[in-house]
């Protein structure tokens, strides 16, 4: 009995340390361990074009500080993925509405990159009160006029709040003679620039020192124009059906006031949240509307929302 005991014991021992010599060997190498890991996600610096600009306006890239300042606005959007996917996914829907409106008043279509760098093509509120896709506050709005009270504000507005945009810019250029120039006033306001150009006695922006968020601006506009025109190049992937497509709406004219936009909505086809997302400029469940002013509402066409 001692002796099969004996015996079970040995036999016992060594399964175990077969196990323990087998399961050794089925492991990496610390190297190896290495290697796999360091292939598992790579994180690369990335070539800066030998040209780049502005509508049309050469970027003085060979300027060792402009050289750095580039790279770095290319390296955080490239390596910011998520918020980069999401760029080309609503690139694609809202570039189509604000691309012709820009052609219509002569600007550069570069400047489409201002109204993502200043909202992420989304209707946002800053910190200081600027609202909508193009960042705009309440005085320039009403002086370019826009409609702001408590039922409407047409800073929400994508479409009028687009050509606000492009008079303020046209009135930029016009002072300053230079498109880059009058894409830094949209972010600091001609006065600023104007104060900064005679302070610092040049002509132009490159040559300006200027606050963080001006400083990075147009530098913010080129790297987006240059990452969103080149997906492939900056490792984005995806395909057309993972974009947001235009949703195909109509126009209908409204005098009148309504006192209940969810009713208003029903009769469309439609609840109260699909008609506001379409017009969010409309900030209460109700217009008064007692001036009969004519107002331009975007109804989506029969079937686009299945309720």
């Amino acid at each position: 009995m001692r002796y099969l005991k004996h015996t079970f014991f040995t036999i016992g021992m060594l399964f175990v340390s077969a196990f323990i010599v087998l399961a050794f060997k089925s492991q990496p190498s610390s190297s190896q361990t290495v290697m796999s890991s360091e292939n598992d996600y790579n994180i690369y610096a990335l070539e800066i074009p030998e040209a780049l600009n502005f509508s049309g306006e050469l970027m003085p890239i060979d300027t060792p500080d402009i050289r750095e300042r580039i790279d770095r606005e290319l390296l955080v959007n490239t390596y910011w993925q998520s918020n980069g996917l999401l760029l080309f996914k609503r690139s694609h829907r809202y570039f189509p509405t604000i691309e012709p409106i820009l052609k219509s008043y002569g600007i550069p279509d570069d400047f489409k990159y201002l109204a993502v760098i200043e909202s992420g093509l989304q209707n946002v509120t800053s910190p200081a009160g600027a609202k909508g896709f193009w960042q705009i506050m309440e005085t320039t709005g009403k002086e370019y006029g826009l409609e702001i009270n408590s039922n409407v504000d047409e800073r929400y507005n994508l479409e009028l709040s687009t050509h606000v945009a492009c008079k303020y810019l046209l009135k930029a250029k016009n002072k300053f003679g230079s498109w880059t120039l009058a894409a830094a006033a949209y972010n600091a306001g001609t006065r600023g620039i104007s104060n900064q150009l005679e302070k610092q006695q040049v002509t132009g922006y490159y040559d300006l020192l200027l606050g963080e968020e001006t400083g990075r601006y147009v530098f913010r506009a080129v790297a987006l124009k240059e990452i969103l025109g080149h997906p492939k190049k900056y490792g984005f992937n995806f395909s057309e059906s993972d974009l947001y497509a235009p949703i195909p709406t109509f126009k209908i004219q409204l005098d009148t006031a309504v006192t209940d936009f969810v009713q208003f909505a029903n009769k469309w086809g439609l609840n109260y949240k699909q008609l506001k997302i379409h017009n969010p400029w409309l900030r209460e469940a109700f217009l008064n509307n007692k001036s009969r002013k004519l107002y331009t509402l975007e109804i989506p066409e029969k079937g686009y929302y299945k309720n």
